[in-house]
């Protein structure tokens, strides 16, 4: 239940301790959680195209069953969505494209936010693991739509915010 979480969280400290450790890339929380996406979108996104029962994660078959029966082509819809998730991570690891992936993501992950409902309500299991219950399912994907909304504020007024939260008066151009 908590993978996906850890996907995300342990690459954060990861490249924070390596911002604290003088890579510049990684100077703040903020750059080091929208890589930490990054990374866990290119795990998450690799499900969508390996057979089930491969590995610890689930395969494409699992991430077809939790598709809602509404959505035409289920198998097309996992394969697409493995590829945006693919382009977002990438997008999110240049500053140039984070803020434009950054929306791309939520878009995608409020779109997606049916299946994970679909999945929990209906109890589909993934790898032969319990299905996640809903009470988990619906604030990890607040999380990842909020993080993703992140990635949208500029650089500049990231920087501002961080000096106004530090008593530090904001330095205008």
């Amino acid at each position: 239940m908590f993978g996906t979480l850890m996907l995300i969280a342990v690459p954060t400290v990861l490249f924070r301790l390596l911002g604290a450790f003088g890579v510049e890339r990684f100077a703040t929380w903020r750059v080091s959680v929208l890589h930490g996406l990054a990374v866990m979108l290119v795990f998450t996104a690799s499900a969508h195209f390996v057979p089930s029962a491969l590995g610890p994660m689930p395969g494409h078959h699992d991430l077809v069953a939790m598709v809602p029966p509404f959505v035409p082509f289920p198998r097309l819809a996992v394969y697409a969505t493995g590829i945006l998730e693919l382009l977002g991570a990438a997008g999110l690891v240049r500053e140039a494209t984070r803020p434009t992936a950054g929306l791309g993501l939520a878009v995608l992950f409020v779109l997606m936010l049916p299946a994970n409902i679909y999945a929990a309500v209906e109890q589909i299991p993934f790898n032969g693991e319990p299905a996640t219950p809903l009470w988990f399912r619906i604030p990890e994907q607040v999380l990842f739509i909020g993080v993703a909304l992140w990635a949208c504020v500029p650089a500049r007024a990231a920087a501002d915010s961080r000096a106004r939260a530090d008593g530090v008066p904001a330095v205008k151009p």
